[in-house]
């Protein structure tokens, strides 16, 4: 397939066709993805995942556009979601040290912090699968919840309502070593 049969208005998705953009395009969209990215490993990996995406999507996938148009979209997109996604967790981290009273790296506060963290994660792992699993993507991946709806073919409103029970479960079982979490904080600045 030439560059010119990429670029044709609707894109038949295909293996061979996959296979020919990817040896076409590979190069210059992971060197794309390292001007948002600066990590050419994680470029590299980003871009890889791209195509996986697409071909297991190959079936229900239609291009409206030039292929390289739809790569270069798919490349920003993931992009912008791993920068998300980096700064959701950079985020938890700094609201688990807030919550544990101080911002230091003593051993005595990391393991508050591991402690706080490892009750999270562990209440999150016993949430009903589909909600684990969609409060993970929206909250620990970054996706937004119509990126989730449409990786998953499932409406909107249904990843709202999964998202919304897996935090009133998180708060209900968090709830006690939040307060604990707390009252140290309390007590440490009475001190």
């Amino acid at each position: 397939m030439t560059h010119q049969q990429a670029n044709q208005t609707l894109v038949l998705v295909n293996e061979t066709s996959i296979e020919q953009w990817y040896n076409t395009y590979y190069s210059l969209l992971c060197v794309y993805a390292n001007k948002f990215l600066n990590d050419l490993d994680l470029s590299r990996e980003l871009v890889q995942d791209v195509f996986v995406k697409l071909y297991d999507k190959k079936e229900a996938l239609s291009i409206h556009t030039s292929a390289k148009s739809h790569l270069y979209q798919s490349v920003k997109n993931a992009c912008l979601n791993s920068i998300k996604q980096k700064q959701t967790h950079a985020l938890h981290h700094e609201n688990i040290k807030y919550l544990n009273g101080d911002f230091s790296y003593e051993n005595d506060e990391l393991y508050g912090q591991s402690e706080l963290e490892y009750e999270l994660y562990k209440a999150i792992e016993e949430l009903p699968e589909k909600c684990r699993d969609i409060f993970k993507m929206n909250r620990m991946e970054g996706l937004s919840n119509q990126e989730i709806a449409d990786y998953l073919n499932i409406s909107k409103r249904t990843v709202e309502t999964q998202i919304s029970k897996a935090l009133k479960t998180l708060r209900n079982q968090l709830a006690p070593s939040l307060l604990k979490a707390i009252l140290l904080l309390l007590l440490s600045s009475i001190e």
